[in-house]
């Protein structure tokens, strides 16, 4: 059996809890600490419990608390060399351990496929969990889809996707020219409909959950996510769960 649950996502702050057996690892922590122990005590979890803080890459959204809580709870952190190098003496104090974004490990009873994505960070990675029989995928923080992407998320029993914008939204917004281009680039986010399309490309008869992610505040809606998703698996809309910035969502298992 795997669980997981978020702290929180969105633009200012991703972390996302895994466990299975006696494993649990934190993917990411964008939260600053006394913010990040006290979303973690809401879902049941002290932090010296545990094992592994695994990092996608080095934007401060996803790291800004991690190398914080490690110090203080005494947690190994795990990243790739190149998100090590952006992150240059901010690791000082932390057990660290440096993977290759193709290779898979094992950290306790999980069993861990990080991935490379597209993305503007030095080495970023997205990751598969298993307990050797679920799999969990999990994808942010990605401009565009490709081959290597999908395969790794084919078949998944669970996945929690980006749907970071909706394209007409982030068109009409009040961000700058620059931005909007970043964003909507091929090493930017991705939209609802490149989520949807995903989805569509993808072997999704195992799916027990699909949670839509890292939304934007300004140029996105819930619902619009959720009617991407749904349409794509021609599922009720309800079955399609959202993680928001402030609550993330509560514990789901894998069976």
């Amino acid at each position: 059996m795997i669980r997981f649950a978020s702290l929180g996502s969105g633009s200012r702050g991703n972390a996302l809890l895994v466990e299975t057996g006696s494993t649990r690892v934190l993917l990411d922590c964008g939260f600053g600490l006394r913010e990040a122990v006290r979303r973690l005590e809401r879902l049941g979890v002290a932090p010296d419990s545990l094992s592994a803080i695994l990092v996608t890459h080095e934007h401060g959204d996803h790291v800004g608390g991690v190398f914080r809580l490690a110090r203080r709870h005494a947690i190994p952190v795990w990243l790739t060399h190149g998100t090590l190098a952006a992150l240059a003496g901010r690791e000082e104090a932390s057990a660290v351990s440096v993977i290759d974004g193709h290779t898979a490990y094992a950290i306790g009873d999980l069993q861990i496929l990080p991935y490379p994505v597209p993305h503007d960070a030095r080495e970023p990675v997205q990751y598969v969990f298993s307990d050797g029989a679920r799999r969990l995928g999990v994808l942010t923080d990605a401009g565009s889809l490709t081959p290597h992407l999908a395969s790794m998320l084919d078949a998944c029993d669970a996945l929690v996707l980006e749907c970071n914008h909706d394209a007409a939204m982030l068109a009409a917004s009040s961000y700058p020219p620059s931005l909007k281009r970043r964003i909507a680039g091929r090493l930017g986010h991705l939209d609802n409909a490149a989520a949807a399309a995903l989805l569509q490309e993808i072997d999704c008869r195992r799916l027990q959950h699909v949670v839509a992610a890292h939304l934007s505040e300004e140029n996105n809606r819930p619902a619009l996510a959720v009617d991407a998703l749904a349409g794509a698996l021609s599922c009720a809309a309800d079955w399609i769960g959202v993680a928001d910035q402030e609550e993330g969502f509560g514990w789901r298992q894998i069976v």
